[in-house]
Formats: C-alpha cells, structure tokens, sequence
C-alpha cells in the first residue's frame, strides 16, 4: 500500500507540473494532467476512510452518462477528466507553500490573555489560513488543545476565523472552484466583497463573544503567530497582482500555482541546505502529496457528476427558471447551497452540478454567491473537512460546534443578502 500511495504522490505531482506546462505551452494537452489525477485517485481509493459519498456520485455518474448516451445528449468526455483540473493545481501548489511560509508562535513568552489574545489569534488564524489553508487552524489548535479539551470560545474562533477566508482568498480552493465555474468575474469586485465579509465575521464573533458570559472571554488563551512571517504570503500576493496586471489573459489560478512552487524551490534552500531542501521536498511529493486524498477524490468525482448532469439539462434543452440572475435569485441559490450543506452535500458538488447550467448569467455576481455558500457552511456544517478534522482531531462534539455557529449562520445569512443586493445594484442587474 505505501508503494501505490508513493507512486500516487509521484502521479499527483506530475499532474501538477505538467498542467502549467500545458497551460503555456500545449492547452490541448490538458487532458493527460488529467488522466494522471485519475489514475492517482484510483491508486488512492482502497485507502480512502469515507467512501460512500464518492461512491454514489460514481455511480449516478454513470447512470446520467448512460442517460445522455441512448438520448444521443452530447457528452464532453474531455471536460470529464479536466474541469477541475485547475482547481486541484492551485489546491497542490498552495500545498508547497507550507514548507516555507510556517509562521512561528509569538516569542512572547507572556501570552496575553482575555480580549486582546482572542483578536490577535483570530487574526492570526485568519491571514495564515488564507495562505497555508488549514495548517493554521491546525498549528494554532494543536497548541490549544496541548492546555486541554478546546472551550466554545476557541472552537468558535477556529470555525470562523479559517473559515471566513473563503470569502476572500485567492489562495483558498473555494476561490479556484468560483474562478472555475464563473471564470468571466471580476476580481477586484470579488476581493472587496469577501474582504468586507471577512471583517463582519469577525466584529460579529468579537462582540458575541465579549457579551456572551459563557464564552469567559477575560480568561481566553490564545496562541498568535509571528507576523513577521507574513512577509511570503504578501511577496506571493504582489507578485501574482503584478504580473497578473500587465498579462490578465494568464489565469489566476496557474499564476498562483506556479508562483507557489518557484518560491518554495528558490527560498527553502536558503532557509536549508541544498541537500535538505531535496530531502524535505521529496517526503513532501512521496508522503504528504498523497494525504490529499479526500480532496483530490471529491473535486474529481464532482467534476465528473456535475458534467453528467449538465450533459442532460443541455441535452433536454431546459431554460433557466428565471429571466435575470439578480440578488433576489442568489439569495435564493445562497440558501439552498447552506441547506444542502447541513445534510451532507459539500458546496463543491453543488457548484459541479450548477457551473454550467448557470454560465450565462453575471459571473461576478455567481462567483461571490459561491463563495459566500463555501464560506457560510463550511463554518457550520458538520461534513465539512474543516469541522471533521476539529471533531476527530480535538475530540469535539460536532453537534456543539454547529450550535455555537447557527446563529452565526443565519446573521452571515441576510448580511449577504445585503451585500448581493449592493452588489446587484452595482452590475446594473
């Protein structure tokens, strides 16, 4: 099993290098990337720990594939092995970015207490997150979790601070799933709303928290990082601007991945020798590639059972139930993205299935409906990969942390209905 896995890595990695090079070089190479993901997926999948939800999008897969097949609905057999294929670039390049940009603990040995540790771990989580993804949580979690069982006050910081990047980042694979389905946004308009989000989320947790006896926020013990070590991220962040500005035909997504992997490669041997550079990145593609496995399943089983469905909408020739994609519709959508979230169905499946149907409609608009959806459940949500890994990790209660963000949820909820709205107003839709 540790062969397959190892070969896997190997699998993952040459799909990764090989879709920036295709992207530059060969797009109607695409395909082959693509392959090599499958192929790693199918090595992967005896090992998986939750197969039932990947199992059953394969088979209703299948079943609408055959559908369109006797109806003679054409089928993008192509777009089966490829459409998330960017998608999972960006998610593989970001993973690099761990090996260098790690923040450290604050050398403080005086740890604030009570207000000010609870704002400085919150930001703490969320700029990192943005960045590292769920290496933050989990670096500041474990550190937490070391003094004992994680209280409401940390468990609701964890949930929404991480979370929250979703609204924002475009280091996050929420943002490579919008960009993915609604690649027509616009991406200033998208930042500026989910940076605006981001900074609610955290008012509304801040004063819940302080007004909120049981939260005992005065005895809070954070764990911030050193934002020195922000300095990557942001050189990350300008470079990706910068040559996005004078080349905007270049993908964000391939921008970002490529971007990620010629940091790691040129600033770990700095901060190590050469000969530990190569070490460190060889357990990184052998041992730690493979251990996105969930991820790497999902976004390709989703892709494929989003291009089943939409193969038989378009082959059936269906309008869409409405004339205008307005703030009035996204909400509409907002809600049912949270709705099915609660019963198991993760956004990106929802997405998958709605991409291409919805195509033709703002892509701005859709986009920032996507990432409010991801955002919004995955803080609350008891399926999501963020709440699994507190409650199998930290031995928490799943049903106690959606409780403590219910409430959460439905204040997030009509704050976005507000902001579609503004948003709506804005595009003249």
């Amino acid at each position: 099993m540790q062969i397959l896995s190892r070969i896997s890595g190997i699998l993952i990695f040459s799909s990764f290098i090989s879709t920036i090079y295709f992207y530059f070089f060969h797009k109607e190479l695409l395909i082959i990337s693509g392959v090599l993901a499958w192929i790693a997926f199918v090595f992967l999948f005896s090992s998986l720990k939750s197969k039932k939800i990947v199992v059953i999008l394969l088979i209703l897969s299948f079943v609408f594939f055959g559908v369109s097949f006797f109806n003679h609905y054409d089928i993008n057999f192509i777009k089966v092995f490829t459409v998330n294929q960017y998608l999972l670039t960006l998610l593989i390049g970001v993973g690099f970015l761990r090996l260098i940009a790690i923040p450290k603990e604050e050398k403080n040995t005086n740890l604030p207490k009570g207000r000010q540790s609870f704002i400085k771990t919150y930001w703490s989580v969320h700029l990192f997150g943005s960045v590292i993804n769920l290496s933050s949580l989990i670096l500041v979690a474990d550190k937490m979790y070391k003094k004992g069982a994680l209280n409401s006050a940390q468990i609701v910081l964890l949930t929404r601070a991480f979370a929250s990047d979703a609204y924002w980042s475009p280091f996050f694979v929420a943002f490579a799933a919008a960009i993915t389905y609604a690649p027509k946004l616009d991406t200033s308009t998208i930042l500026i709303n989910g940076i605006f989000l981001a900074v609610i989320t955290f008012f509304i947790t801040y004063f819940e928290v302080i007004k909120n006896k049981k939260f005992n926020i005065d005895e809070f013990s954070g764990y911030p990082l050193s934002f020195d070590s922000l300095f990557l991220p942001i050189v990350l962040a300008l470079l990706v601007l910068i040559t996005n500005h004078f080349h905007p035909e270049i993908k964000v997504i391939i921008l970002i991945s490529s971007f990620s992997i010629l940091m790691t490669l040129f600033i770990l041997p700095t901060k190590k020798n050469l000969k530990e550079s190569i070490k460190i990145l060889k357990f990184h593609v052998l041992d730690e590639l493979p251990k996105m496995k969930s991820e790497l399943s999902l976004f390709l089983v989703a892709g494929m059972f989003g291009i089943s469905v939409s193969s038989i909408l378009i082959g059936l020739n269906l309008s869409l139930p409405f004339e205008v994609f307005d703030w009035q519709i996204a909400s509409v959508l907002l809600l049912i993205f949270i709705i099915l979230s609660f019963i198991g169905i993760h956004p990106i499946i929802t997405i998958a299935i709605i991409g291409d149907f919805l195509s033709g409609v703002n892509h701005t608009l859709l986009a920032v409906t996507f990432l409010m959806a991801w955002s919004t459940t995955v803080s609350t949500s008891p399926f999501s990969g963020q709440n699994l890994t507190i409650v199998a990790r930290y031995n928490c209660d799943a049903k106690e942390i959606f409780k403590l963000n219910l409430v959460y949820v439905i204040k997030m909820y009509f704050i976005c209905i507000l902001c579609l709205y503004i948003l709506s107003k804005y595009l003249a839709l």
